[in-house]
């Protein structure tokens, strides 16, 4: 099995004696994802071959129509819902503010694989889903379409177990507008 970035840190974690959930392991986790931001792979090959719907992912994203886009984010926090042969569709959580966050998250988690939040956890998520139910009315401005030909580095996959520590993560890289106008404007399309 390929270890996953999250899988690292946590063993990186172990080796520095930090509780896993603890204040100071938040602190040390959000300082490595802080240095995601200026990590550039080279020969990325095929970056979402294991790319699987209702799996949270990071990566680093340059937008085909960007110039067109009114902001967009350079590293997504992803759950893919559909595949396409030249991408997918996805949540990008980071378009909500991190209290809309954790309740939409709170809300998905409903459909969940299982209540063990492992590694073999995920959410069932699929367009149709999402849009027949008001109680998700939030992912709507977190739905977003992307290339992999636009990909700039390969998918760092969270665990559902991380998914918590995740979505409190500002490392959010919007180009064109700040996060506060982003959340604001995500908030009064919904409400």
């Amino acid at each position: 099995m390929v270890e996953t970035y999250i899988n690292k840190l946590q063993r990186q974690m172990e080796r520095r004696n930090l509780a896993t959930r603890s204040g100071e392991a938040r602190k040390w986790l959000f300082d490595k994802a802080q240095n995601m931001k200026n990590i550039r792979w080279q020969n990325l090959g095929k970056p979402y071959d294991n790319l699987s719907i209702g799996m949270m992912y990071f990566f680093v994203y340059d937008p085909k129509t960007k110039d067109d886009l009114p902001y967009y984010d350079r590293l997504p926090l992803v759950f893919p819902i559909e595949m396409y042969p030249d991408g997918f569709l996805g949540l990008n959580l980071h378009y909500l503010a991190p209290n809309y966050r954790a309740i939409l998250l709170d809300k998905l988690t409903d459909v969940a694989t299982n209540k063990k939040f492992d590694s073999r956890t995920r959410l069932r998520l699929s367009y149709d889903l999402l849009a027949g139910s008001k109680k998700y009315k939030l992912f709507e401005p977190c739905l977003k379409r992307y290339l992999y030909n636009h990909m700039k580095s390969r998918f760092i996959k969270i665990e559902s177990n991380e998914w918590d520590i995740a979505i409190y993560l500002p490392i959010e890289r919007f180009v064109k507008a700040k996060k506060e106008t982003v959340h604001r404007e995500s908030y009064q399309a919904v409400y």
